[in-house]
């Protein structure tokens, strides 16, 4: 297992090389003088235009400016932004806990809700309950995350009242960060009221974004689910006569899980590195709105380093998946390994 391990992470390093690259060349492609935007209506000297090129080092190739760039990333720097003056890597960790919180949790209710929409589904073949639950699926999968994160916001906050628009928490709290998780933060803080007005502004944010995510392991673990109830050892415990819920937990629940969990997997990561637009829907302060900001101040190093940053964890949660899927079936993450 060591050797397909270190063959695995083997692939990281030239796969980061390559998102580094058509990065770089991306946010060079975006119309815009960096320094122009910067200065805005106060307008800028040719000289002093000049002189900041040359202090940012876009006055360089472009070659060289990605030349140094890799330099760098080899020293573990991710550069520093051009609006704050922050090291990359800083502002990346700070902002972190924020898209973490509302992602984990967007993953737990895709979770908490679509397997069992799924294995339901399943036991009700061809049924009207069967019909429903994938009909809801394919919608809530099709849906754009922007669309019904505003419709949502319209219906639920601004005509209901039910949940604010957005933000972690109400202008009302504040308290020092300790974790940078805001329920958790909200809870330590002793603060009254803090970690309710804290789940109200997570539950708009959190059905949104994990409203596709629940749709694809209903429709994953539905699909499951048929194939295993159709096996001979599931069949074997029916006419020992164990009752319906003992055969789907204790039988074909565990081997119907496997492609559940690869699927999920590959959502649970591009939810991180997918949550830009539900950020910025609800205007909140993770790593999605940090990096549209940057595309709008033409913030470059932020860009670069931002999202090989994003790439970093897409990587790393996609390697937890794959030792994921060998404990839940050594034989079939042992084939998958080898491939």
């Amino acid at each position: 297992m060591l050797g397909l391990l270190l063959r695995r992470l083997a692939l990281v390093v030239p796969t980061l090389l390559a998102v580094a690259a058509v990065v770089f060349v991306a946010v060079r492609m975006v119309p815009g003088d960096p320094i122009q935007v910067r200065t805005a209506e106060r307008g800028v000297t040719p000289e002093r235009h000049a002189e900041l090129m040359h202090d940012y080092g876009l006055d360089q190739p472009v070659w060289r400016q990605f030349l140094d760039f890799v330099g760098e990333l080899a020293k573990g720097d991710f550069g520093t932004s051009f609006s704050s003056h922050a090291p990359v890597a800083q502002e990346f960790v700070a902002l972190l806990p924020a898209s973490l919180e509302l992602s984990f949790l967007a993953m737990g209710f895709g979770l908490l809700f679509g397997i069992p929409a799924g294995i339901i589904a399943a036991t009700r073949r061809g049924s009207m309950v069967d019909r429903s639950v994938m009909a809801a699926a394919l919608v809530g999968y099709s849906m754009p995350v922007f669309w019904w994160g505003l419709l949502a916001v319209l219906f639920f906050s601004v005509r209901l009242g039910w949940t604010p628009v957005s933000g972690r928490i109400g202008i009302a709290y504040f308290f020092p960060p300790v974790t940078g998780f805001m329920l958790v933060d909200s809870l330590l803080s002793g603060v009254r009221g803090a970690f309710g007005s804290a789940v109200r502004h997570l539950i708009l944010p959190v059905v949104v974004l994990g409203t596709i995510p629940l749709a694809a392991v209903a429709r994953m673990t539905r699909s499951a689910m048929l194939e295993v109830l159709g096996e001979d050892y599931v069949r074997t415990a029916r006419a020992k006569g164990l009752s319906p819920l003992q055969v789907v937990v204790g039988h074909a629940l565990g081997n119907a899980l496997i492609p559940v969990v690869t699927v999920f997997g590959l959502y649970a990561s591009s939810l991180l590195a997918g949550a830009v637009l539900t950020e910025y829907v609800f205007a909140w302060p993770g790593i999605g709105s940090w990096l549209i900001q940057a595309i709008g101040r033409r913030d470059y190093p932020v860009l670069q380093g931002g999202i090989l940053l994003v790439a970093v964890s897409v990587i790393g949660i996609n390697l937890a998946v794959d030792l994921i899927c060998r404990r839940l079936d050594p034989r079939g993450a042992a084939a998958f390994w080898a491939r």
